[in-house]
């Protein structure tokens, strides 16, 4: 598969990442183009392959295509050797090791600018790397209540809700990425590398957004408001003959429609729902009353009259749904990949098109522990004998 394409092509990246926030930084780059080597621990009988799963399942394969694999004993002087060794030509480190622990290895930000002043070298921690909390470990549905996600998800009343995905690790692998990138068009015009980081607790806050400016500006504390939109209502989940839909009807052109369309002209006119705010302070009768007509008729039959009449709606589909629709197929979000072992699988897609770049219409599969070892030493100059030798020394 030909990557000359690709925007990131050229650049080469070191992947000292486990868990979720580093490796999905790490899958940004190395979905658009860079050289990443994905380096880990040589293989122990007494410990876990990998933190995320069995190799093989499809968490560990959707995080980590497009890599070659190395496996390096940082904790041994000639592996931390061979690491700066390959530090020295490489454009980006990736690492979410603990404050202290990256220090200690000797593989921090200032032992790798010292062989090279051009690295730019990210780092994703639990809560960033200094402060109070710094050396605590950091987990995403830890990041998710002490950054107040938890407190407004969910119905009201019901406590505490975690969201459905590992938000703050993902968000901050994202943030890593579009900071790495910034680092690197800055390194056109100084020449120079940085250091780069963020950590699940800065991700978390900054993905409450508006919740949080609600908060700064207004002084409003965000309750749980459930499937109900916070403030524009109505915006929710409603009964059909045959499941649920989405309606998202704010502001008062789109109220008018939704009301014809449901065959509740009168409702526009109703003094209790009249304004936005009081469309909102009232939203439990309100939703009732929508309620009480969208049984009538089934999920397709809605989402095909409520478009038609203009009013934003949509299907709650399962995951299978999902990739089932044509509007999904259309986007390619399921993405192939020809596994030695696995056979033909598909991976999740980037959710970024570019016109004269486009992603090569197949991945490569995730590296098997240490499949290209040999290979990255022997490009660094050493011979098969040197390389018998660290491996029988465990050095690899």
């Amino acid at each position: 598969m030909s990557e000359s394409r690709l925007p990131l092509e050229g650049l080469r990246a070191l992947d000292l990442t486990r868990a979720r926030a580093g490796p999905t930084c790490a899958r940004q780059l190395a979905d658009w183009g860079t050289q990443v080597i994905k380096i880990e621990q040589p293989p122990r009988p007494d410990a876990p392959e990998s933190i995320t799963g069995e190799r093989h399942d499809y968490d560990f394969q959707n995080l980590h295509r497009n890599k070659r694999g190395l496996t390096l004993n940082l904790k041994a002087p000639e592996g931390r050797g061979l690491f700066l060794r390959l530090a020295e030509d490489a454009d980006v480190v990736i690492e979410n090791y603990r404050p202290d622990v990256k220090r200690r290895l000797g593989i921090d930000y200032e032992a790798v600018r010292a062989v090279n002043p051009r690295i730019v070298y990210g780092s994703v921690s639990g809560f960033g790397q200094e402060g109070p909390y710094r050396d605590r470990p950091g987990l995403d549905q830890i990041a998710q209540g002490l950054g107040g996600l938890m407190s407004i998800t969910g119905l009201p009343g019901q406590g505490p809700v975690r969201a459905g995905i590992p938000l703050a690790d993902l968000s901050a692998g994202m943030l890593l990425a579009q900071g790495v990138l910034l680092a690197l068009f800055e390194r056109e015009r100084s020449g120079e590398g940085q250091w780069v980081h963020t950590s699940l607790l800065e991700a978390q806050i900054q993905m409450l957004d508006f919740q949080a400016a609600r908060w700064l500006i207004a002084g409003e504390v965000a309750p749980q408001a459930g499937n109900d939109h916070p403030v524009s209502i109505p915006t929710g989940v409603f009964p059909t003959a045959d499941g649920h839909i989405n309606i998202a009807a704010s502001g008062s052109v789109l109220w008018g429609r939704l009301c014809r369309a449901l065959g509740l002209p009168e409702l526009i006119a109703a003094p209790e729902y009249a304004t936005t705010e009081l469309r909102s302070r009232n939203r439990a009768s309100l939703n009732a009353r929508i309620a009480a007509v969208t049984p009538s008729r089934t999920s397709a039959d809605w989402i095909a009259a409520l478009n038609e009449a203009g009013v934003p709606c949509g299907p709650i589909n399962a995951i299978d749904e999902v990739f089932a629709d044509p509007q999904v197929g259309t986007l390619d979000m399921a993405r192939p990949v020809a596994h030695p072992l696995l056979g033909d699988i598909r991976v999740v897609g980037q959710a970024i098109s570019l016109t004269r770049t486009p992603q090569p219409p197949s991945h490569r599969p995730t590296p098997e522990l240490g499949e290209h070892t040999d290979e990255i030493l022997r490009e660094l100059g050493l011979g098969a004998e040197a390389i018998r030798d660290l491996r029988a020394r465990g050095v690899v």
